[in-house]
């Protein structure tokens, strides 16, 4: 393995679900060696597949890391491969899993090209800047298509996608790929498609390569000025120049080479490894890790990719195993040994790495010494979860945090025993730990635990793991949509005022503020603290609160929002401006000012216009032209807004914009429609008003304790 971090490339294959990126990994592990065996996710045998759950269900659940080598050129390089699911509940593994490394492969279905998922990983990975290549997969499949593919790619992600490969044949007459930087064509031959055999280009495609290569050139010359200059002359560029362009336009993000293959009938895997190798970056040729100073939040602090800077790495993903929690942990600068001391500067706690790991799936490499560039998984760490820093004992910094989405979706979970009672809040700690997507609150009224997850599979893996992996034996309540509240108009001067007399010293707290609607976009303009979506903005002069009992006033303001005002939903995108305020020498209290602040909100709320907000989510529908109607017509019953039909012969592709409550059982009801040929995938899209009749309708039910009618 090269210690040179020049060789090492950290990348992860994304894509929407069932496009083929399991199977891609499966043949990585192959070809590089790793494995003596190619897993097939169909027969529940994939290696990056190992829990019990992706097994029986075909799908990828958690992100699975693991390293393998490879030659290239001559030279040895160390790829760290993490497999991402697809599955859009579970898009916290993608989140995590693209903020620690240097690339991705994004793979895209040969037939379908760009679909619904493809689009929010996309979205994702232009979030943490992560350089890609795209590979058009399944090019075997009949109604594949190249130039299908590539097109969307184009126009559905808006992507500089360059072309370096076409596929020989499609269907069932796929055999190879022709390389259009050095012009041959490559064939995979053996039981496993191992060996890669070089020919010429076939005679009938010799018109169709050379379009495709003037595209590539033209698109590559835009990339470089010395390269426009010699394109503009007819000059044609040579395999290292164009190879030189690419890989700049790509580490900058501005191109993202695309090539083609079958990764279940073994065609062009090997090329691919090629490609990252040549095209993505290394550890050394990403900018230097942002951070800042935990004694000083205010100074911004980096670290080099080198084992000689001073310690730095990321926690991106907590597993726990009865032989101790696995951290797995992205090393951005200097060294670490077996049973190194650690700082985690976010809680000051410290730690201790007593063993360290390169992981292969489920199993375990032990390492005495690793170092920057790498990824691996620590056992020892007690007090740090997914999106902590670990650092020098004497040389702290924070790296940037990681972005989680909320939970959409709840359900109540009752334990059957008093036996299972105790262990399932111990089991509900360990789930959250690994998992920051999911919540789980107690509810006081109704002496219910209730989990909240992205989606109905999700909290169905949650139950399954509870009952099958944990032996906590549950009794699980009907799903239930997560709403918020809102307001819809500025109010100004409203006061809040607690006063308390009870014989001796009594309390005494009064603010006023101002309350609006706010986005994320104007706190971001006004550089203002959004944390669950709440801005608290102090403008209060002359003393009229001191300062000491402002924080109390703002941590009033937030807890009365984040608990719900009026329906008892989370209140979101709001500002309050405290303006002005009183107190009283003797009886004024930090409670008292949390009460202030809280009983202003209560105010301000009733007067700025509340409303409930609902989640809405994207759906794409994928359905036979005869039962369109069917399907658009049950869209319009759900309260749902159809956006988009494509026609894909011989398929429509409608996209629609529905509630979350009116999607309970859809994939049933859609199978029923359809006679099983029609499938959807849903994403979340945002919080929207819900219609005054329906919240009606809902608040109701909600006070007299029945389930609000459809």
């Amino acid at each position: 393995m090269p210690a040179d971090l020049s060789h090492i490339r950290n990348f992860g294959i994304c894509a929407h679900i069932d496009a083929g990126k399991t199977t891609v990994s499966e043949r990585i592990l192959y070809y590089t060696g790793k494995t003596y065996k190619i897993g097939e996710v169909h027969e529940g045998t994939a290696t990056m597949d190992f829990l019990e759950e992706e097994q029986e269900r075909g799908i990828t659940i958690q992100s699975a890391a693991t390293t393998c080598p490879w030659q290239f050129e001559g030279r040895d390089f160390k790829l760290n491969l993490i497999d991402t699911p697809g599955h859009v509940d579970f898009t916290i593994e993608v989140e995590r899993s693209l903020r620690v490394l240097d690339g991705a492969v994004a793979v895209f279905d040969g037939k379908e090209g760009v679909e619904a998922q493809s689009e929010t990983v996309w979205r994702q990975a232009d979030r943490y800047k992560v350089p890609r290549l795209c590979f058009i997969n399944k090019m075997d499949k009949i109604g594949a298509s190249f130039d299908f593919s590539y097109d969307s790619i184009l126009k559905r992600l808006g992507a500089n996608a360059i072309p370096i490969q076409v596929p020989i044949g499609t269907g069932h007459d796929h055999k190879g790929i022709v390389d259009l930087i050095n012009q041959k064509a490559y064939y995979f031959e053996g039981d496993k498609g191992e060996e890669q055999v070089e020919r010429e280009i076939p005679a009938d495609m010799v018109e169709y390569v050379a379009k495709w290569r003037h595209v590539m050139i033209e698109k590559v010359a835009e990339l470089d000025d010395a390269l426009m200059e010699k394109y503009l002359a007819d000059q044609v560029p040579t395999e290292a120049e164009l190879k030189a362009a690419l890989r700049k336009g790509t580490i900058e993000r501005r191109c993202y080479p695309a090539l083609c293959g079958a990764a279940l009938r073994n065609v062009g895997v090997q090329r691919l490894l090629d490609a990252v190798c040549t095209f993505l970056p290394s550890p050394t040729e990403k900018p230097d890790v942002q951070g800042t100073d935990p004694r000083d939040k205010d100074k911004a602090l980096t670290r080099p990719h080198d084992p000689d800077a001073p310690f730095s790495g990321l926690v991106f993903k907590v597993v726990s195993d009865i032989h101790g929690d696995l951290t797995y942990c992205r090393i951005y600068s200097g060294k670490i040994t077996k049973g190194t001391r650690l700082l985690n500067p976010g809680n000051n706690k410290r730690e201790n790495a007593s063993r360290i790991f390169e992981m292969h799936a489920q199993n375990r490499i032990p390492l005495e010494e690793t170092g920057a560039g790498n990824i691996v998984a620590l056992v020892g760490i007690k007090d740090s979860f997914t999106g902590d820093t670990l650092c020098d004992m004497d040389d702290p910094i924070i790296l940037e945090r990681m972005h989680f989405p909320e939970p959409v979706i709840s359900m109540s979970i009752e334990p059957k025993s008093q036996d299972d009672k105790r262990r399932l809040s111990e089991a509900l700690m360990t789930i959250r730990r690994e998992d920051p997507s999911f919540r789980f609150t107690y509810d006081e009224e109704t002496g219910q635990t209730i989990i909240s997850g992205m989606g109905e599979l999700h909290l169905e893996i949650i139950k399954n793991k509870l009952v099958r992996d944990m032996k906590v034996n549950v009794e699980v309540g009907k799903p239930r949509v997560s709403y918020r509240e809102a307001i819809t108009r500025k109010v100004e001067y409203v006061r809040g005022k607690f006063v308390k007399q009870s014989g001796g010293r009594g309390q005494f707290g009064d603010c006023t503020i101002h309350f609006e609607p706010f986005t994320a976009e104007q706190a971001a303009a006004e550089e203002i603290d959004f944390t669950d979506n709440i801005a608290v903005v102090n403008e209060v002069v002359g003393g009229s609160i001191p300062k000491e009992y402002i924080p109390s006033v703002e941590y009033g303001i937030r807890q009365t929002c984040v608990t719900g005002v009026k329906f008892g939903y989370q209140m979101i995108n709001v500002k309050a401006t405290i303006v002005e305020g009183s107190y009283h020498a003797v009886d004024s209290s930090q409670v008292a000012f949390e009460q202030a602040g809280r009983l202003a909100v209560m105010e301000a709320t009733e007067k700025a216009g509340p409303v409930l907000l609902e989640p809405i989510m994207k759906v794409v529908v994928t359905v036979p032209n005869e039962y369109l109607g069917n399907i658009t017509g049950d869209i319009s019953s759900r309260r749902g807004m159809i956006i988009d039909t494509e026609d894909r012969d011989p398929v429509k592709m409608v996209s629609a914009e529905i509630p979350l409550e009116e999607l309970f059982g859809y994939t049933t009801s859609l199978r029923g429609m359809s006679q099983g040929r029609a499938s959807a995938t849903m994403e979340f899209l945002e919080y929207r008003a819900m219609p005054s009749g329906k919240m009606k309708e809902m608040l109701e039910a909600k006070a007299g304790g029945k389930p609000a009618k459809k």
